[in-house]
């Protein structure tokens, strides 16, 4: 009797001990990793192996892999242009995918990194996803900063490696959407590019408008960049900046409108008031107009695009603004600046804009020369104290870090003293990934003119 009790209390002590035992860990999430993925494809996937010493630069996030970076490519037959590969390490361990491209100097456009498509694997290996979420995600960016507005419908939407989609720019001008193409994928995912802009609720019309020049070194065809059919886009539009209405024609330079100024020129704006402005390369009125806005005594444009002033005097219009306080003339830069310092004309403000002088490196020195030459004329028709507002688009050189260094030399060469007030670039809906700092190029420097 005694052992039947003894027996009933220790299996109702072990029925208790065991009601208490922790439950047994989750098991763990299957893990996806880019060999994985690659595994399963039909076809295979091609792997390219980065030489010793490489591999930190891209893991770090640089997109573009130069040929000299590559030690080998393992895959039969060899990928062609298009094609998706993994990128690899010295061991062969993948550490991202991209699109490989045969005969450019850049052979792999990275777009996903290992951890990423480990942590998210719906895009992995999927270049259409991927298209569609970096651009879905490109818009709600621009949603959070404001764009578009009652006051501002002109912006960049995607900003190439900025955006994470390297050879992409896309810019909205109200209802219609302008893509530049600068890389051969862009092109072979035209029509999903398209596909998913026009999913975009404001955009109606889609103008594509590809770079020949450097899709020519992408290996393309210029042949193969007409469209097919022609475009129903319309040629012209009208969009609103800060307030400020706007003409703009896609026939113009870019992609029609230098929407990454917009925060320079509201600057000038609130500077203007009573003073007399120049803006020299003044293209279709952009600084002229927010002068204008600004209060500004008179303003003068300098431009030698006769398109790009008929557009600019029907900007004055469409915004009501006094045509007497405002003329723009077409002339040559030099030629202008020379004529009004012969004249011993000055002004209280001078906006100077030049085109992109140094679209390469190995150009920079002589291009340095013309800067340095623009500026000193520049300097010399700012009245003493007044603003220089300095503009370079040339990456090259915003990206050596000698600009500030050249408006020194044109201070010189002017004999004027200058102090820095200001110093700017694109807007921040040209976002830039410091992983790869090419993709910054505008400077804009105000300068105090002793």
């Amino acid at each position: 009797m005694q052992q039947q009790q003894l027996h009933a209390r220790l299996m109702k002590c072990l029925s208790c001990s065991h009601s208490h035992l922790p439950l047994p860990p989750p098991r763990p999430p299957p893990f996806y990793s880019l060999q994985r993925f690659a595994s399963s494809q039909p076809k295979g996937v091609a792997k390219v192996i980065l030489k010793k010493g490489k591999t930190q630069l891209f893991k770090d996030g640089s997109p573009m892999v130069y040929s000299g970076a590559i030690d080998r490519i393992i895959g039969r037959p060899p990928p062609k242009t298009g094609d998706i590969v993994l990128v690899a390490d010295g061991t062969e361990k993948p550490i991202g995918w991209g699109l490989y491209n045969s005969v450019s100097m850049f052979c792999v456009r990275l777009m996903q990194l290992e951890e990423e498509a480990t942590r998210d694997p719906s895009c992995a290996l999927d270049m259409e996803k991927l298209l569609e979420t970096r651009i879905n995600a490109a818009v709600e960016l621009r949603r959070g900063l404001g764009l578009p507005s009652a006051t501002t419908n002109a912006y960049r939407l995607v900003n190439s490696e900025g955006d994470r989609l390297s050879g992409l720019i896309v810019d909205v001008f109200g209802d219609l959407a302008v893509v530049a193409s600068s890389a051969a994928w862009v092109e072979t995912y035209k029509s999903k590019v398209k596909a998913c802009i026009s999913s975009i609720d404001e955009i109606n019309h889609i103008h594509w408008r590809p770079s020949v020049e450097i899709l020519k070194e992408e290996g393309m065809d210029a042949a193969d960049l007409k469209e097919l059919h022609p475009s129903t886009c319309p040629q012209r539009t009208k969009v609103i900046e800060n307030g400020i209405s706007y003409a703009i024609s896609l026939e113009g330079q870019k992609t029609g409108f230098y929407a990454d100024q917009r925060e320079n020129r509201m600057f000038l704006s609130t500077i203007s008031h009573g003073q007399r402005v120049l803006d020299v390369c003044c293209y279709s009125g952009g600084f002229a107009l927010n002068a204008a806005k600004g209060g500004a005594m008179s303003i003068t444009g300098v431009d030698t695009s006769l398109p790009a002033l008929e557009l600019a005097r029907e900007n004055i219009a469409l915004n009501n603004l006094d045509p007497k306080k405002t003329s723009f003339l077409r002339e040559d830069a030099t030629v202008f600046m020379k004529g009004a310092l012969s004249r011993n004309d000055s002004w209280d403000i001078v906006i100077l804009d030049p085109p992109k002088l140094a679209p390469r490196r190995k150009v920079l020195q002589s291009a340095s020369g013309m800067y340095r030459n623009l500026n000193s004329l520049a300097m010399k028709i700012t009245g003493r104290g007044g603003l220089l507002m300095s503009c370079s688009c040339s990456g090259a050189m915003t990206q050596s870090g000698t600009f500030l260094r050249t408006l020194q030399g044109a201070a010189s060469m002017a004999e004027r003293k200058i102090t820095v007030l200001r110093q700017s670039g694109a807007g921040c809906d040209h976002p830039i990934d410091p992983s790869y700092p090419e993709g910054a190029y505008l400077s804009n420097i105000l300068l105090r003119v002793l």
